[in-house]
């Protein structure tokens, strides 16, 4: 029943622990990436993207050597059908393509939740665009997606109210 966020590493170990399904592999391109990504929210009926509209894209970064999100046809097809498939790497249009996907995830998922809604399971890093170093035009263009971050601080908390589902 508790909110439980888990980034980059923290998103490994909750497909690990059984959490959350599929696996995270080596990227692509077997290379360690870290730049700017977009993301396009898929699910706005969680507690972690309530804020949001479905197809809003936010401006995240990502770094890693293994963000490329894997999972049989199954478990994709019960993702989908569940709406469990939170966020997206797209374009900063939103439309998916495979330039957008940084690191070979299948379908572009860049983050994923369970059925009940309260685990969250994502690569791109929201902690990185809070860092003192960032330049002011990266904070500014990461501004609207620091609420998420916020959001799941919130939730992750003792005070967090209960999430009311928007309805799937």
């Amino acid at each position: 029943g508790k909110y439980v966020f888990g980034i980059c590493n923290g998103f490994q170990i909750l497909c690990e622990a059984g959490l959350l399904p599929g696996a995270l592999m080596r990227n692509a391109g077997l290379h360690f990436v870290c730049k700017h990504v977009n993301l396009r929210v898929e699910n706005e009926n969680t507690p972690f993207t309530s804020s949001y509209d479905n197809g809003r894209v936010l401006s995240i970064p990502i770094a890693h050597a293994e963000g490329n999100y894997a999972c049989d046809d199954a478990t994709f097809n019960s993702l989908e059908e569940n709406g469990q498939i939170v966020f997206r790497y797209s374009d900063e249009n939103g439309e998916i393509t495979d330039e957008a996907n940084p690191n070979g995830a299948r379908s572009s998922i860049a983050g994923i939740c369970n059925q009940d809604r309260n685990v969250l399971g994502m690569m791109p890093h929201l902690a990185r665009m809070t860092a003192a170093g960032c330049s002011a035009r990266w904070r500014l263009r990461s501004r609207e997606s620091l609420s998420c971050n916020k959001k799941a601080r919130e939730l992750c908390s003792s005070r967090a109210k209960p999430f009311v589902s928007k309805g799937v």
